[in-house]
């Protein structure tokens, strides 16, 4: 792997800030069309008094944050669609198991994916948008009491009339997605932490696949599998991610031994690292004049840092 570059992604005084820090544990951020940030909470019920979860709003002009949707059907990865309504990928643990879609000018939901083949989802995790108006989506499983009812962990479509479709059963267990600014290739990340249910410390779980890979996408949303860009066994591997205009993707990386933000070229080089003070999670780009600031969910904390390429969203 190539060393990093990191003056051709960050410029030269690009600090990390905190801009939020009293959450459960953050992810799934996205900017909405006005540049408001919203991001979940995930109050995971065995840790948190069990709190039903939080979809928070961050205002960069004032520099507050409140609660935007309480409870979130334990919300974890979020876009806003071209028209600007609130896509969400609702989890398990007492959450939707679901993917759902706010009007942001009514505040009214609709579900837009609740089954498949009649079985509920395992939890949706994260999802992508492409420039068709199709919704890709994970459904892994690593918390939860609810039974897994899927017969595998895996990738799936929503087309614009709402058919669901397993796109992709090969991936391990995947968890962060995008599309290519081209709209040619789907990422998706494996995070197989060989367990879904918390085990003590002292026991041992075998550690599944963990790489960023690359799948071809054609222009009717079907996806063959293309390459691994990464491979990070035995450490963990990706969680969340996203990709500028120029196609490269900003990796939230969980490896113990070096985690934060990996920047890679669309092959896969390593072109910049930002160490996070937390593990990451997801990140989201700004829009219009913030559109080179990258927002993280780490830990509890929301940051952000500039960066030397505009975010990709949809046109």
């Amino acid at each position: 792997m190539a060393k990093s570059n990191n003056i051709e992604i960050l410029p030269p005084d690009s600090e990390l800030e905190e801009v939020y820090g009293d959450a459960h544990f953050t992810e799934g951020p996205t900017v909405a069309p006005d540049g408001t940030v919203f991001f979940s909470d995930i109050t995971f019920t065995h840790q948190a008094d069990m709190q039903a979860g939080h979809i928070m709003r961050y205002d960069p002009a004032t520099n507050e944050t409140t609660v935007f949707r309480s409870p979130s059907g334990m919300s974890n990865g979020m876009k806003f669609d071209a028209q600007g309504r609130l896509v969400v990928a609702e989890g398990a643990d007492f959450g939707g198991r679901r993917i759902t879609r706010t009007d942001m000018k009514t505040g009214k939901s609709d579900i837009i994916a609740g089954l498949y083949e009649d079985r509920p989802f395992n939890s949706p995790n994260d999802l992508t948008i492409d420039e068709k108006g199709r919704i890709y989506f994970t459904d892994p499983r690593y918390v939860g009491n609810e039974p897994v009812e899927q017969p595998v962990m895996g990738v799936y479509r929503i087309d614009t009339d709402r058919s669901v479709h397993l796109l992709i059963a090969d991936s391990g267990k995947p968890n962060g997605i995008a599309v290519s600014p081209d709209q040619k290739t789907l990422y998706v990340g494996s995070n197989d932490s060989g367990a879904f249910r918390e085990l003590p410390d002292e026991m041992p779980t075998y550690t599944g696949r963990m790489a960023l890979l690359a799948y071809d996408l054609s222009s009717d949303g079907t996806a063959t599998f293309r390459e691994t860009l990464v491979d990070y066994f035995p450490e963990h591997g990706p969680d969340g991610f996203e990709v500028d205009v120029e196609g490269n993707l900003y990796v939230a990386v969980r490896d113990a031994t070096r985690f934060g933000i990996c920047v890679y070229s669309p092959d896969g080089t390593e072109l910049a690292y930002i160490k996070t003070p937390e593990l990451p999670t997801n990140v989201a780009f700004g829009r219009g004049d913030a559109s080179k600031m990258l927002y993280i969910t780490a830990g509890g904390s929301l940051l952000r840092i500039r960066v030397s390429k505009d975010g990709y969203h949809l046109p």
